[in-house]
């Protein structure tokens, strides 16, 4: 499995409410995060994607870019809470040792109902 899939089963079952489950296949000894709502283990970031997931059973994640290069590997995502939700745009970058994340950060920007700019967000 290369370092993008593993990203994305990651994320993907983190988002659907299995975050036990994407820790315990993909993170590795030692993890540490940099969302600075939550202490910096693991146990704490995955309870509160658990919480989360708890709080906002029909969450919609979509990845739409994954790019890897050594032991980094970033996503660009859209994640709504929920079907009417415009959301969040989300940067995520992952590092590796071997085949196991080790460290993540994750930076997130609200989508606004109107924008200046005619690009969009992705």
């Amino acid at each position: 499995m290369t370092k993008k899939e593993i990203v994305e089963n990651f994320l993907k079952l983190a988002a659907s409410g299995h975050p036990h489950e994407a820790f315990r296949l993909y993170v590795g000894e030692n993890f540490r995060h940099h969302n600075v709502h939550f202490k910096g283990d693991a146990q704490t970031l995955m309870l509160a994607m658990e919480e989360s997931a708890r709080k906002n059973p029909n969450k919609i994640f979509k990845i739409h870019h994954i790019i890897a290069e050594h032991n980094l590997v970033a996503v660009h995502s859209h994640l709504k809470q929920n079907s009417t939700d415009l959301g969040f745009v989300v940067v995520h970058i992952f590092k590796f040792e071997s085949d196991k994340i080790i460290e993540l950060w994750d930076l997130g920007q609200p989508i606004p109902s109107e924008t200046v700019n005619e690009n969009g967000m992705f």
